[in-house]
């Protein structure tokens, strides 16, 4: 498979969280909703990565995503703060007992929306 084929799985992995987190929203699943979010994210992070720079790298550690995305140039830079902010809450999202609030699931669709969007436009045309 391609960097560009891959893109574009991992962009319409992302556009499937981002439905799924909407979903969980509308039914008042915080934690659900905001770890939808994350995955949406991440996956939109490796779309962008991949579209642009033809590769990523698989990481556990938010700050290495962070900064690849950073580094494939303007536009994963314009990206590369949504997606720390982002990476924030999953950890309360997935692992911690405090739940996720209402707001910050709300946050984390918003910020999850625009690094989908961001791949999109990264593969746009390509």
């Amino acid at each position: 498979m391609s960097a560009l084929d891959e893109a574009r799985a991992h962009l319409a992995k992302a556009n499937e969280f981002i439905t799924a987190a909407r979903f969980n929203l509308e039914l008042e699943l915080h934690n659900a909703a905001a770890s939808d979010a994350v995955v949406a994210g991440i996956n939109a992070k490796d779309a962008v990565c991949l579209s642009l720079a033809g590769a990523t790298r698989k990481s556990d550690s938010h700050q290495a995503a962070v900064a690849e995305l950073k580094a494939v140039g303007p536009a994963g830079a314009a990206l590369a703060p949504t997606l720390s902010r982002l990476l924030k809450l999953k950890s309360k999202a997935q692992y911690q007992a405090a739940a996720v609030t209402a707001p910050d699931a709300s946050n984390a669709l918003r910020w999850a929306t625009k690094l989908v969007e961001g791949a999109a436009e990264a593969l746009k045309g390509r």
